[in-house]
This record gives C-alpha cells, sequence and structure tokens, in this order.
C-alpha cells in the first residue's frame, strides 16, 4: 500500500472550508483584470516614454511621452509633456501637449499649453489655458479620416512637365 501524502496536511471540516470564490472567504479575492477593476495606469514624473502608448482603460501620464497615445480616458497631468498625438474618448489636458488631438470630449484646463489641432464633438477649454492650432468639430473625430485642403490652383505660370491625372 502506498503511503497517503495527504494526511500530513492538516484537514479542514469541508462544511468550514471556504469556497474558492465566495463572499465569506477568508483568502484574498483573485485579481481582476485592470480594466474591470477601474484602477488608472500611471506615468509617473519621473518616467520617459518613447515610443507610443497604447491602452484600453484609463491612462494619467505625469511623466514625458514622446509619442502616440491612445486609450480610452487619457488625463495629461499638469507637469506632464506630450510629443505626439492623443486619441481617446474623453481627453482631459492639464499639462503640455505637442500634437493633434482626436476625442469624443476634450477638455482643455487652465493650467494645460497645447499646440496642435483638436478633432471633438465635444470641447472645453477653461479660462487661461495656452490652444494654439485649429479647433474642428467631428462626428467621429477618432477616425484619421479627414478633408484635406485642396491645392490651391498654381497661377505662376508654370507648365507641368507631367500630365493632369
Amino acid at each position: 500500500m502506498l503511503p497517503s501524502f495527504k494526511k500530513s496536511e492538516p484537514e479542514l471540516p469541508k462544511a468550514a472550508a471556504p469556497a474558492p470564490f465566495s463572499t465569506g472567504s477568508t483568502r484574498p479575492a483573485p485579481l481582476q483584470p485592470r480594466a474591470e477593476r477601474n484602477a488608472p495606469s500611471v506615468i509617473a514624473a519621473d518616467l520617459l516614454i518613447s515610443g507610443n502608448l497604447v491602452s484600453k482603460g484609463e491612462v494619467q501620464i505625469d511623466g514625458e511621452v514622446q509619442g502616440d497615445i491612445s486609450g480610452t480616458h487619457v488625463v495629461v497631468g499638469e507637469r506632464a509633456r506630450i510629443t505626439g498625438s492623443i486619441i481617446a474618448d474623453e481627453v482631459v489636458v492639464r499639462g503640455h501637449v505637442m500634437g493633434s488631438i482626436r476625442g469624443k470630449r476634450v477638455m482643455l484646463q487652465s493650467s494645460c499649453h497645447v499646440e496642435g489641432d483638436v478633432f471633438h464633438q465635444a470641447l472645453a477649454i477653461e479660462q487661461g489655458a495656452f490652444f494654439e492650432g485649429k479647433s474642428r468639430r467631428s462626428s467621429d473625430p477618432l477616425t484619421m479620416d479627414t478633408p484635406r485642403p485642396e491645392p490651391a490652383p498654381s497661377t505662376s505660370g508654370i507648365v507641368s512637365p507631367f500630365p493632369a491625372a
């Protein structure tokens, strides 16, 4: 007969053993995915990211990002510096952004400094905010398909060697 290794572990009575996911469990609850916990991803003030940033949830940026940012809710903190575009359902800017912003709801707060175009469904700009660029209302600002202006016809009299298409 083989020895039973389970005998060395203390056994709990069946009624006292907690269910793995019950509310009366003495064990800590299993970790949930980040998006279900509603906790934002934070880029701290001492962090520099050189590259694009993609999140399926909320992102709080207090550091520096040199690249494009994509998420559902992006908050640019007062000391943050972004060099690149931001695409999100909701964008709150308190810091420095050099690049375009695309969002369904965009808020430029009084401490922000934005140099770039803003494509939005709803835009709020607080008194004291610095904004240099164009504001474009769009029914779908998250798509990159924006009409480009047609080039003005040439009046210089120079004839192109290439036939017009």
